[in-house]
């Protein structure tokens, strides 16, 4: 058996239950006879405040409270949330302004909650709603995120929030002025809508005293924190739970102004109050992702070496600061800014506007995505205005194999790599050599194909510390505490499956425990492809610590030295004697002899550094000049996760993050009207990708594994989506270079790809 797990492609133990309708979701699971809450919310962009009258919907049948921000700040809760903010340049604070969680005086986007009504059935509290009168002051609506235009809070002169700035300025300029080649590309990083299957909901509990939240999302202590903050309650008071939860891609890591309008409203009536919102509700409210404009620039040497990188990116916080907003653009994106290659001169700046749009933050990579992006968008266009193979430019500036570990411009640390071995095997895996045939086939069709590359690093992000506990029951099985949080990757299995390799215990009779603060006294949640190398980490040392007790326990029960007793994963083996009992009657001995101590096992650990997964995508696409219908007609991954527990769950966390690539490179687009009008609120005009979007994708992995972990593993959850933005894109632009077009971005929708052939200048071929 090896070590660190049998890398077995084990299928997904929690399938049958999801599949089948028995999933405990938010709104399957909420208190019997739980009140029901409905949010009036703001129907315009940017206004005052002028009429608030609840009156008549509170007299409304059925209504139990109507809770205004007039209303939370009387029950002497705090109405401004928490979020995090970033450095300026100057070494000042990013701009914080306010987020009320119930608006006062003054709303700033279309849907942002003003008043909470909770009555005893859904449509008693949606029909008590209509009656609230409501009346403003209009303001000018700031909707581009350039600086100026109609300000959104006085913290924040000309709506710039933050102006970040990294590296050396001065050096990168130095290096531009004397390069032998300077290629320059404005990029474009459309905004999305998340849609999980499963929209946000949340129901809140009062009672004794104490409060509970139950809400779909990605860990339970930041809203813990949070909730005992605004109502100033003692965090021993305050209980949080995610049950099962049907998506979440970053957008569903924190915490929104429902949460607590409820908890309020559950603590004012001391009555259960449950709130799950619609699709239009979720499209309106929802943290965005991406939505930032890029100008990246690259200067070369003679040799075409890359000698120094510049980008400045205005980025969109929307209306307010999400929790992570400040962070995504500015420190994450850092994160990976010179991507794998050799370079140490860089300079970036971001400047975060705010619009009166919903907020923005994490989207499934969180700014590594991104920064990949860009990076791999201007590294291929450099190659064809240069007159050099993109595959060979990328190959002149790896990092080298020797050159680990290797610490980036930007303060991070790679530990392994070999970039050029899985480009190799990339360039074999999807058949480059034949690519030429398949666009001569597709030419006699009448149709444009090219291919596109991106070679991604990703920066595993998140609290590197995890706990694990390991308890054994009365009836032969064992339950795992674990402090990452499911959102439908298949923790169930996995963590169950790795607890099985280390300690021989038959899968089946392991129990995954999460999601609940009163259980699981602490936890970093799940986001940044963090949980399983960290929860493995933990997993092995609480294991560790199970094997030595019971190793001295069987050492004295049979009267020999402790030094003879050794554990081969499955059996603990006694020298010169024939015992060989495994971890479960183990644990029964230990009950039998009143060892309560070793039936309920927790450690801690930290992982000594970040993994850094890499690979390869290559797209093909084929687009129809006469409609501008682009389509994806090959895919090929070859990833560096270095060693996996699951090698099927992996490649299906792959195959998601492309769809939400391919998704964004391809069909979706936020689209507001310049008064703030959200129109793109329903699946008619928001086109989220479906199955005949989607090709057959060619997965394969060559491991390099990491030395960050005794698991040698690298995380892989937001891996497909890093690599699949840059890989379309660059498909696409090959597709239509022949046709003069230089600027292509997304999404490549089929308007916007036939105005773009319209638009196209057949006269630069000719002048290059």
């Amino acid at each position: 058996m090896e070590k660190f797990g049998k890398s077995q492609p084990v299928k997904r133990v929690e399938d049958a239950r999801l599949l089948t309708g028995h999933g405990r979701y938010v709104d399957d699971i909420a208190p019997k006879g739980a009140l029901h809450a409905v949010f009036f919310r703001a129907p315009v962009s940017h206004a005052d405040i002028t009429t608030l009258n609840v009156d008549d919907a509170r007299e409304a049948e059925g209504v139990h409270c109507i809770l205004t921000a007039a209303d939370i700040e009387e029950m002497g809760a705090r109405l401004g949330m928490s979020f995090t903010t970033v450095k300026n340049i100057d070494g000042s604070d990013g701009a914080r302004p306010e987020r009320p969680f119930l608006a006062r005086d003054r709303v700033r986007f279309v849907g942002e909650p003003i008043a909470v009504v909770v009555a005893e059935t859904l449509a008693q509290a949606k029909d008590a709603a209509e009656l609230i009168e409501f009346d403003v002051d209009e303001r000018d609506a700031h909707i581009d995120p350039v600086p100026g235009g109609a300000a959104l809070h006085d913290e924040a002169p000309d709506n710039v929030a933050f102006d970040f700035g990294m590296g050396d300025e001065e050096a990168a300029e130095a290096a531009f002025a004397k390069a032998a080649r300077t290629v320059k590309l404005r990029i474009e990083d459309n905004r999305i809508i998340v849609n999980s299957m499963e929209p946000r909901g949340a129901f809140a509990e009062w009672e004794d005293g104490r409060l509970h939240v139950c809400f779909g999302g990605q860990g339970v202590w930041g809203l813990k924190g949070d909730l005992s903050k605004i109502f100033k309650l003692d965090p021993d008071n305050v209980r949080v739970t995610n049950p099962d939860v049907g998506g979440g891609f970053g957008m569903k890591g924190f915490a929104y102004p429902e949460y607590f309008a409820i908890a309020a409203a559950a603590m004012k009536l001391g009555r259960p109050v449950r709130w799950m919102s619609d699709r239009t509700e979720a499209m309106l409210t929802d943290n965005g992702g991406r939505d930032l404009v890029s100008e990246a620039e690259l200067a070369f040497d003679e040799n075409l070496k890359i000698t120094a990188y510049r980008i400045d990116s205005v980025c969109n916080l929307g209306a307010y600061c999400s929790n992570f907003a400040q962070q995504i653009q500015t420190n994450l994106f850092s994160r990976v800014l010179m991507g794998t290659y050799d370079v140490q001169t860089t300079w970036m700046r971001c400047k975060g506007i705010f619009t009166n749009t919903a907020p923005v933050d994490a989207y499934r990579g969180a700014g590594r995505p991104e920064a990949i992006y860009a990076l791999e968008r201007i590294v291929d266009y450099a190659a064809r205005e240069l007159g050099v193979d993109p595959w060979e430019l990328r190959r002149r500036n790896f990092i080298s194999a020797d050159h680990f570990p290797y610490k980036t411009a930007t303060g991070e640390t790679y530990d392994v790599g070999d970039f050029a071995r899985v480009l190799k095997r990339a360039e074999e895996f999807s058949d480059r050599q034949g690519f030429a045939q398949r666009k001569a086939d597709s030419e006699k069709r009448g149709k444009l194909r090219g291919m596109g590359l991106c070679y991604y690093i990703e920066s595993i992000l998140g609290d590197p510390s995890e706990g694990a506990t390991v308890e054994f029951n009365e009836n032969g099985t064992a339950a795992i505490y674990v402090g990452t949080q499911s959102n439908g990757q298949g923790h169930e299995t996995v963590f169950a499956q790795f607890l099985s390799d280390q300690t021989g215990i038959p899968a089946d009779r392991i129990t995954v425990v999460q999601g609940d603060s009163d259980r699981i006294a602490s936890g970093g949640g799940t986001g940044g492809s963090r949980s399983v190398t960290v929860q493995t980490n933990a997993t092995l040392a609480t294991v560790a610590t199970m094997v030595n007790g019971f190793s001295e326990l069987l050492a004295e029960d049979l009267g020999v030295d402790a030094a003879d007793v050794d554990f081969d994963d499955e059996r603990f083996r006694v020298r010169n004697r024939n015992e060989s009992p495994t971890m479960l009657e183990m644990a029964e001995m230990a009950r039998a002899k009143g060892r309560e101590d070793l039936l309920r096992v927790h450690e801690t650990a930290k992982l000594p550094g970040r993994s850094f997964p890499n690979g390869a995508h290559v797209a093909e696409v084929e687009i129809d000049p006469e409609t501008g219908v682009l389509s994806v007609e090959k895919y090929t991954v070859v990833d560096d996760f270095g060693n996996l527990i699951n090698p099927m769950l992996a490649e299906g966390q792959v195959h998601g993050g492309i769809a939400q690539g391919i998704g964004q490179a391809v069909t979706e687009r936020t689209v507001y009207d310049p008064e703030g009008q959200l129109l793109t609120a329903t699946f008619m005009d928001y086109a989220m990708p479906r199955a005949h979007d989607m090709p057959l994708i060619a997965f394969a992995t060559e491991p390099v594994p990491s030395t960050a972990n005794p698991m040698g593993m690298k995380g892989c959850g937001e891996a497909g989506t890093v690599g699949a933005l840059a890989a379309v894109a660059n498909a696409a632009l090959d597709a239509v270079w022949d046709r003069g077009i230089r600027q292509a971005d997304m999404p490549f929708t089929p308007n916007r790809v036939w105005a773009m052939l319209k638009e196209a200048k057949p006269e630069r071929i000719a002048a290059e």
